[in-house]
């Protein structure tokens, strides 16, 4: 552990000090360029961008444009554009957005320039905002030093628990204080025997025991290449009974496949161009859109972006030209040329002047662009179909226009609009300060690009085995609400034979409240393909029996904010079935993830990190697909690009639970077998010899320590979770009952070795261990026959006592590890363990080659005295006899599931989980799920549909709960 925090802060310190020796260039009024080191820059210094850098700091642009690498920051490596802060004569523009807004116009620290466009008037610019820990890079160094605190009940209680044998480490304190001043004995060695009682009750590796799992866990992914940057989530991954997915790029792949376009006349869809027939797409007002709103670049004769953009260009044929300057444009300008296969068209070239990036938040980008020939500018939109279709005259929007979105949602297709407008203009030096909300406003409707977006052939796969194992499933996406429903149904994540419910609230307006309304979706057969529609409101409903599971609620981000607002009492019996979130910004989709927190799920993310940083930081356990080792996105990275590190996460997690529940367990009884063996050897003033303590210490705990998380994890997720929590029933009588069988074979051993015939007691008389001593080599029964005065001897040794007890504890501490070494269902066997397997048999077949040998050299070492060969093997078969009956107790009642089921429903007792009462709840009432029907804001049905805050599930008064609810999540795992 020790070596791989060394290894780490190494590895830290180099990632922090990189960005401290990069040579910068900065202008300085009066003084011209200056070349620095960038541990000098501070915030206000004017930074020179000449090319391909890494940066030092963050910084706003504020002349020119630049590409860059964000993969540390978001953990997606597509190239980002960033454009310059805009000329603003008032604040008021910049309050009505949001703070993904302002990411386009800043540089981060740790990010990388891979490509500068200057605007004419002089180098790329930027103006240094951070620096050191304050930047985005600082924020990633301080996240892997400091990781927000996690309020997972564990490690609480594993606090309490060491308070606890805390407390009878001090009672053994004063116990050793009493008996030795009782004998009178010196004042050192009674200070001495006490404070040695009071440090053997707490064995000092037990803070350590719930890092120990997490430790072979980290090394486990690595190997699967999923990378961590906070260790302490791994044990809560192993509780996580909720997982959110992305969409794009994470259930369905990234690069999507073009399926044709539709394209608009005279307020009229027009029959569509199919890319599948081979044909070039003919040369129109919606190729020269595509041709042109996109964000790619060339870098190194490579055209480079977003997955989409490069479809959506390839389609065209067009080609990117890499120098702009002999058309006569500025540097900063792309220009975009009909290629070879390209239909023919009447524009030589496009000229892209301006571009407002793609944010989430908005669901939209848009370019200023001049086509060659032309002595104005146009500007092109493309985004989400809904919102672009907001921007439009709704003279051009064809009035079928809903219907035929939903016609190729509905089928699961990515569906883009694009839109376009004339911009009169004097001279194209304006378009700089020109704003986005005048670009933006009065466009042309041009038509809708449709795309094909494949399930991952990993996705329904692990959607399985995550359903199989009882853990929900959610999506969580900016895409259309139809194309959502659609691929959660392809990929199962809504299983056959389930109802989706759709939610769509809206604002209040004048005269009207804030409303809901839920409509069912049917299924209908048309053609080859599956086909979903809305149907008329009262003319369905649940089938019968359909109340339960077995119904899913979706809902778009504009709903799912109103419902927040003005349905708070909703909320958490929508979530308790929301599977389907669509067109969700970044803020919503953390906000989500919070409120399914509140409801007490743990709950794991699973993104690209472009648009789902927020979500994944805030979930118990968000893992990007990347291709980084470490990103500020999230606290797991996996570079395999596909879901299947969510069920390895969550195994390792399981496994990593419950190694670490085993070793605080063995810790533990270890402390408590050292307590009571000292304790009984105290009562005469003996204690166990510095080499019996060592070989128990080293040769077994710590050994034991070191390899028994070493266990993989089992293959195959159980359909329950781990025990979460130390003080559980289960747990607290594994280690009283282990207590009682240590306690009762340790005193009647103690009790009756007094008794044998050939006993006597040598820490009392002095001539009794010469006389055995003479006996040894006959190994003829030891007999009474000492002579002499009695002597105190305090803190003796040698006695048959600790003769006794020593193999006894020993072989108690190996049997008690190999009964906290739990195998399937969260970890493989046992003897799978090769290490710990051949630990345990070694360590075993030492103590009984020591307690039967009759070496006098090992005798003399150990500090034992001889016994008889009946005594020995009584303590072996002692011995066997409590493994036996602690073997028995712990697999065959306390990890066994079933009776514990059983005890709880006898008694009552139910999960006390939020979202466990809401479906007791919701179980009783036969109103819910409501289906085609709209309430209003305020409207009151049996106090389910009031408007008021958020209700806690502790207000909600206890109900009585069917005998039949078979629901109860439990947390009891088996062993072997």
């Amino acid at each position: 552990r020790k070596h791989l925090t060394c290894k780490q802060s190494v590895k830290l310190h180099n990632l922090v000090e990189d960005h401290n020796k990069v040579q910068v260039t900065i202008m300085v009024k009066d003084k011209g360029l200056q070349e620095l080191e960038s541990r000098l820059l501070v915030p206000g210094d004017n930074l020179i961008l000449p090319g391909k850098l890494s940066l030092p700091c963050d910084a706003v642009l504020i002349d020119g444009s630049c590409v860059v690498n964000e993969g540390m920051l978001t953990g997606e490596s597509i190239p980002v554009t960033k454009t310059p802060l805009p000329h603003t004569e008032s604040t008021t523009p910049w309050k009505s957005h949001s703070l993904e807004d302002y990411r386009k116009h800043v540089l981060f620290c740790g990010t990388e320039v891979i490509q500068v466009k200057p605007s004419g008037q002089g180098p790329v610019r930027a103006v240094v905002l951070q620096t050191g820990y304050n930047t985005a890079k600082g924020d990633l160094v301080r996240s892997i030093l400091y990781p927000r605190p996690l309020n997972f009940k564990l490690y609480s209680e594993a606090f309490k628990f060491m308070v606890f044998l805390a407390f009878l480490g001090v009672v053994g304190f004063f116990y050793a204080l009493g008996i030795y001043m009782y004998h009178e004995a010196p004042p050192r060695a009674t200070t001495t025997m006490a404070l040695l009682l009071l440090t053997v009750t707490v064995p000092p590796v037990l803070p350590a025991a719930l890092t120990i799992g997490i430790v072979y866990a980290q090394k486990r992914l690595k190997k699967k290449k999923i990378f961590c940057i906070s260790p302490q989530r791994i044990n809560m991954c192993g509780q996580i009974n909720l997982v959110c997915f992305d969409k794009t790029g994470t259930l369905t792949e990234d690069g999507l496949d073009l399926w044709g376009t539709v394209p608009t006349a005279e307020n009229c869809f027009q029959e569509g161009h199919s890319f599948g027939s081979g044909r070039a797409l003919p040369w129109s007002p919606l190729c020269a859109a595509m041709a042109s709103c996109h964000s790619l670049i060339l870098l190194d004769g490579t055209i480079q972006g977003d997955p989409l953009d490069l479809k959506m260009f390839e389609g065209t044929a067009w080609k990117v030209e890499e120098d702009s300057c002999k058309f006569g444009m500025s540097g900063s300008s792309t220009v975009i040329k009909p290629g070879p296969k390209a239909s023919s068209s009447p524009v030589a070239a496009i000229f892209v002047l301006r571009q407002f990036p793609f944010s989430s938040s908005l669901q939209r980008m848009s370019v200023i662009a001049q086509l060659a020939g032309q002595d104005y500018a146009h500007v092109y939109m493309k985004g989400a179909p809904e919102m672009v279709a907001r921007f439009c005259i709704s003279e051009t929007v064809p009035k079928n226009f809903p219907e035929v979105l939903k016609n190729y949602t509905i089928q699961g297709f990515r569906v883009i609009a694009l839109a376009q407008k004339v911009l009169s203009m004097k001279k194209l030096s304006e378009l700089e300060h020109f704003a986005r909300e005048d670009a933006e406003s009065d466009l042309t409707f041009l038509g809708l690009l449709i795309m094909e977006n494949r399930l991952k052939k990993e996705t329904k796969p692990v959607l399985k085995e995550l359903s199989e194992a009882r853990i929900r499933t959610v999506m969580i996406t900016g895409d259309n609400l139809q194309t959502a429903i659609t691929v959660a149904k392809n990929s199962e994540m809504v299983p056959r034979g389930s109802q989706v419910i759709a939610i769509e609230a809206n604002e209040p307006e004048e005269n009207f409240p804030a409303s809901v309304t839920w409509q069912l979706v049917e299924k209908q057969e048309t053609g080859s393909r599956k086909e979903e529609t809305y149907i008329n409101v009262g003319s369905s409903s649940l089938p019968d029996g359909g109340r339960g599971s077995c119904y899913h609620f979706a809902m778009t981000g504009k709903s799912y904010q109103v419902i927040v607002q003005h349905f708070s009492s909703l909320l958490p019996k929508i979530l308790l079935n929301g599977t389907i979130f669509a067109r969700m910004s970044p803020g919503q989709k953390s906000s989500l993830v919070e409120e399914f927190q509140k409801l007490n799920y743990y709950v794991g993310m699973c993104g690209d990190g472009a648009n789902d940083c927020g979500a994944l930081k805030m979930a118990h356990a968000g893992i990007s697909l990347s291709e980084q080792e470490a990103s500020v996105a999230s606290p797991f990275t996996s570079k395999t690009a596909n879901i299947e590190c969510m069920p390895h996460l969550i195994r390792e997690g399981r496994a990593a639970l419950v190694s670490s529940f085993g070793v605080f367990k063995y810790l533990t009884m270890y402390g408590i077998i050292q307590l009571i063996g000292t304790s009984l050897l105290y009562w005469q003033l003996q204690l166990f010899g510095n080499y019996q303590y060592l070989m128990q210490d080293v040769a077994i705990t710590l050994m034991v320590c070191l390899t028994m998380s070493s266990t993989d994890a089992y293959p195959k997720l159980a359909p329950y979770r781990p025990a979460g929590q130390l003080l559980s029933p289960p747990l607290l009588l594994s280690v009283f009952l282990n207590t009682c069988f240590t306690c009762i074979v340790q005193v009647c051993a103690f009790l009756y070795v007094k008794q044998q015939p050939w006993y006597c007691e040598v820490y009392r008389y002095s001539e009794c261990f010469l006389t055995n001593q003479s006996n040894f080599s006959t190994s003829l029964s030891l007999g009474r026959n000492w002579t002499g005065n009695a002597t105190l001897v305090p803190g003796s040794v040698l006695s048959f006592e600790s003769t006794t007890l020593w193999p006894i504890t020993t072989m108690n501490c190996i049997t008690i590890a190999f009964i906290f070494s739990k195998g399937k269902p969260f970890r493989k066997p046992i003897y799978t363990n090769y290490t710990f397997s051949f630990l345990l048999v070694s360590a075993l077949g030492l103590t009984i080659f020591i307690l039967f040998s009759d070496f006098q050299d090992i005798y003399q070492g150990m500090e034992f005295i001889p016994t008889i060969i009946s005594w020995r093997a009584s303590i072996l078969v002692a011995s066997l006899i409590q493994f036996c009956v602690a073997f028995f107790v712990e697999d065959a009642i306390l990890q066994n599931r079933e009776l514990w089921l059983l005890i709880k429903k006898a008694f009552g007792l139910y999960s006390t989980s939020s979202y466990r009462k809401w479906q007791r709840k919701l179980a009783e009432d036969a109103s819910w799920p409501p289906t085609n029907r709209t309430v209003y804001s305020g409207e009151s049905n049996n106090g389910v549909y009031i408007n008021r805050g958020y209700e806690s599930p502790e207000q909600i008064p206890k109900e009585g709960l069917s005998s039949g609810d078979q629901t109860t999540e439990q947390n009891f795992g088996a062993r072997l």
